[in-house]
């Protein structure tokens, strides 16, 4: 039993679980923040098949099974990324929904960007926007998530929209960003050292009698849109739901 005083026991965490030495790793005392944060960094180092508690526990010099008072395994650390993508949106949106834009469409323009930045800033954990959501009920989302929601459907109730009409456009709204980003962030190029555009694109290993649109197609696909093209084509999907006056 640890003597007061003694590594690893703070005052008022008598009802919270023992404390492991191994808690206490190279960078000082873990807490869920720090880990999520060192599972983002190693993810946008290495990628989503790096992660491992093991090699987490490694990159924060703590043993595995200290991280599991963080996350319950593995699923709830892919939850976890989740949550720290769309905290990272929250940061860089600040304010709530009803506050400091001066439209719903600017609103949606604003949380459309952000996201778009985040997603462009992590890359390497984007897939699990779509993959986890897939396994995630609505409910058992991180609270992070479910504000994002929210503060969407908030910017849809100020065009005006009724309970029915919200809910289509969430969905058009959400299907055309994630689709956005996902599409943006394709790996397009087959080999970046090669100089020449055509075997820089691996054009060559495309049959040419099958795919003669796609090869023609090709160099100006591997160009992303950018924020320019996410904006147009939010313009003219929110169109569909309020037109804009002539």
């Amino acid at each position: 039993m640890a003597k007061d005083g003694a590594p690893g026991h703070d005052a008022g965490e008598a009802d919270a679980p023992a404390r492991r030495a191994a808690d206490r790793g190279r960078y000082g005392r873990l807490s869920r923040e720090r880990v999520l944060a060192s599972a983002l960094e190693l993810v946008d180092r290495e990628g989503l098949s790096a992660l491992s508690m093991r090699r987490l526990g490694a990159e924060l010099g703590v043993e595995a099974m200290a991280l599991y008072r963080y996350a319950a395994g593995k699923d709830a650390l892919l939850d976890g990324l989740v949550e720290a993508l769309y905290l990272e949106l929250e940061e860089r949106l600040g304010e709530p929904a009803d506050a400091g834009a001066p439209s719903w469409r600017a609103g949606l323009h604003r949380v459309a960007l952000a996201t778009y930045e985040v997603c462009v800033a992590h890359p390497q954990a984007v897939p699990l926007l779509t993959t986890r959501m897939l396994a995630v009920p609505l409910a058992r989302r991180p609270l992070a998530v479910l504000k994002d929601h929210e503060r969407v459907l908030t910017l849809l109730g100020r065009a005006g929209l009724d309970e029915e009409g919200r809910a289509v456009a969430f969905r058009a709204f959400t299907a055309w960003l994630l689709g956005y980003v996902s599409v943006e962030l394709r790996p397009m190029v087959d080999n970046p050292d090669e100089p020449d555009p055509a075997f820089r694109l691996g054009l060559h290993r495309m049959p040419p009698q099958e795919l003669p649109e796609l090869r023609q197609a090709a160099p100006a696909l591997v160009e992303r849109g950018g924020s320019e093209g996410l904006a147009a084509g939010l313009d003219a999907l929110l169109d569909r739901f309020v037109p804009r006056e002539p």
